[in-house]
Order: C-alpha cells, then structure tokens, then sequence
C-alpha cells in the first residue's frame, strides 16, 4: 500500500502580504482594458499568492489620467447616473464629459466597478491612486513603472 501524504494549498495571511507600488501612465489607452488590468493587481491575482478572502494586491498610481482613450461613441453615448435623494435628482453625465472635468473619477468608477462589491472590495479601492496629469506625491514608495501595453 502506497503512502499517501496530502499537501495544504496555500493561504496568506494578511501580515504576510508583501505590497507593491506601480505607476501606469493612461495616456492613450483604452479606459476597459486600462481598468481590468489595473483591478487584477489591486486584487493581487497577478500573485502566486492569491488568496480570494484575503487582500493580496498591489497598490497602483494612475497617472495622465486626462488622456484615456475612449473607444466607439462612448465619449457622447456612455452615460454614468447618480441621485441627490431627493425627488427628481436624477443627475446624469456622458463619459466625455466626465473625462474632461474629472478624469481621476472617470477611472475610479470603472476600476471601482470590476472589485468586490463587499468590504474587502472597498478596501482594495483604496489602494488605488489616480491623478489627471504626470505629477503624484508617491515618490518616496518608489514605485516601479508598469508598462501594461504587453498585458492587453
């Protein structure tokens, strides 16, 4: 009779998570495939690691967010809701116009969008930095750049 010895699968433990700092530069990249990149890393499923009940991922800087591309028609056809609460406060704004007066909330909403929608998701949201122009204030994590061209 052969010895049968069983092997644990791995699980981390949130003191063990080892984080990193990338910075991606949005210019001229597809808003979608920028974001499920972007999600994947601050989900920490690009890690040998991953563990779905445990935040494993990577913090992330978005920068050049101005410049995101937006494919199709989406910059006059793709339209994000929101309400006051208050009867008749529908509000309403297209993606164009939205990347125009506040791009960092353009990509926040759409990575924000591919987490958990749980306190773990919130939590990995928080992980994520986005700016409009080339300048952050991360310098001194000295984050790596990423270059998600290859990726996608």
């Amino acid at each position: 009779m052969e010895d049968f010895t069983l092997k644990s699968t791995y699980l981390a433990k949130p003191g063990e998570v080892e984080r990193k700092w990338y910075v991606i530069d949005a210019t001229d990249i597809a808003l979608g495939r920028l974001s499920t990149v972007v999600a994947s890393i601050l989900r920490g499923k690009n890690k040998p690691t991953y563990t779905p009940n445990v935040d494993t991922g990577d913090n992330v800087i978005i920068i050049n967010a101005a410049n995101v591309k937006l494919t199709g028609n989406k910059a006059s056809g793709k339209i994000y809701y929101h309400h006051s609460n208050h009867p008749g406060g529908l509000k309403e704004r297209t993606a164009g116009d939205l990347r125009e007066k506040n791009p960092e909330k353009l990509i926040e909403t759409s990575v924000k969008g591919m987490l958990p929608h749980n306190s773990l998701g919130q939590k990995m949201g928080l992980k994520l930095h986005v700016y409009a122009d080339a300048n952050h204030k991360h310098e001194a994590q000295k984050p790596e750049v990423l270059d998600i061209t290859n990726l996608i």
